[in-house]
C-alpha cells in the first residue's frame, strides 16, 4: 500500500515490530501499511465517527488483516487498555485536540514507550504537554505535501527524560543576532527543527510572519488607544521574528 509522504514519515517512526494504536485512524491506511511492510506486528485502529469506522473495517477486511488489526469505535484512548500497545499515533488533528485526547486518556499510557504525533496546528501546545508530562522529544520532522506543511513529533518515555529535556530546551544564542532562542521560541519553532532548519521550515515561518502582518494591519486601522498599543506590540514581535529567521538563514552551512 502506497502511503502519502506524511503518513509514511509517521510509519517510519514506529518502533520496529511494535503493537500500536492509531487514534483517529480514518480509513486505517496507516495500520494496514505498517503491518504489510513489517514495521508493526499488530495494531488497533480507533475511530469515533461512524463513516470512517466502517471504512476502516472494510479496509482491514479487504487487506486480509482482521487477525492483526482490531478496528474499534470510541473516543480517543478509550479504545485501548493500559499495557495493550507500545506506540500511539495521533495525526491530522489540531494540537489542542491531541493534548485533550492524551490528557483525558493519561491512564491508558501505561506501557506506552513512544508517541508519534502530527498536529495540523498548535504544535507548540503538543510540545508543551510532552515537556510537562516528562516525555522526551526524540525527533521532529517537517515536510510539505500538496501545498500544506506538516510537523511530526516523536516522543519517548525515558527515565532520564527530565534531564534530556532540560538540555534540549536550553536557551541558544544565534550567531550575529540580538535575539536568542529561549524556551518559548523553541516550543513554537521546535527545538530539533531549529537546530538544522530546512527550507520548508523557513517557508512555514515566512507564512506565519505574513499572517501576523495582516493582523497588525487590521489593528492599525483602529483609533483606539488599546489598539495602538497592541499594534506596536505586534510590530516589535514581527521585527524580532524577522531577525531570528534572518540570522538562522545566515548561520546555515
Amino acid at each position: 500500500m502506497k502511503l502519502s509522504a506524511r503518513l509514511q514519515q509517521i510509519c517510519d517512526q514506529l518502533l520496529p515490530g511494535c503493537r500500536f494504536a492509531d487514534i483517529g485512524s480514518d480509513h486505517a491506511m496507516l495500520p494496514v501499511a505498517a503491518i504489510l511492510s513489517g514495521q508493526a506486528d499488530s495494531a488497533v485502529a480507533g475511530e469515533v465517527n461512524e463513516g470512517p469506522f466502517e471504512a476502516a473495517k472494510r479496509q482491514v477486511a479487504q487487506s486480509g488483516l482482521n487477525s492483526k488489526i482490531s478496528v474499534r469505535k470510541g473516543n480517543g484512548l478509550e479504545v485501548i487498555e493500559p499495557g495493550e500497545v507500545e506506540v500511539i499515533t495521533i495525526a491530522g488533528m489540531g494540537g489542542a485536540l491531541i493534548v485533550s485526547i492524551l490528557s483525558q486518556g493519561v491512564a491508558k499510557l501505561d506501557g506506552v514507550r513512544r508517541l508519534v504525533l502530527q498536529p495540523n496546528v498548535g504544535e507548540d501546545l503538543v510540545r508543551r504537554w510532552l515537556l510537562d508530562q516528562n516525555w522526551y522529544l526524540s525527533a521532529e520532522h517537517i515536510l510539505e505535501e500538496d501545498g500544506k506543511i506538516y510537523e511530526i513529533l516523536t516522543a519517548d518515555r525515558r527515565d532520564d527524560a527530565a534531564l534530556l529535556n532540560r538540555e534540549l530546551y536550553q536557551e541558544r544564542i544565534i550567531p550575529g543576532c540580538s535575539q536568542v532562542l529561549n524556551q518559548e521560541r523553541l516550543l513554537l519553532m521546535g527545538p530539533r527543527l531549529s537546530e538544522s532548519p530546512a527550507q520548508v521550515f523557513f517557508d512555514k515561518w515566512d507564512s506565519e510572519i505574513s499572517k501576523l502582518m495582516k493582523v497588525r494591519s487590521q489593528i492599525a486601522k483602529s483609533d483606539l488607544e488599546a489598539s495602538r498599543a497592541k499594534e506596536e506590540e505586534m510590530r516589535a514581535q514581527i521585527e524580532a521574528w524577522k531577525e531570528v529567521l534572518s540570522c538562522m538563514q545566515k548561520a546555515r552551512p
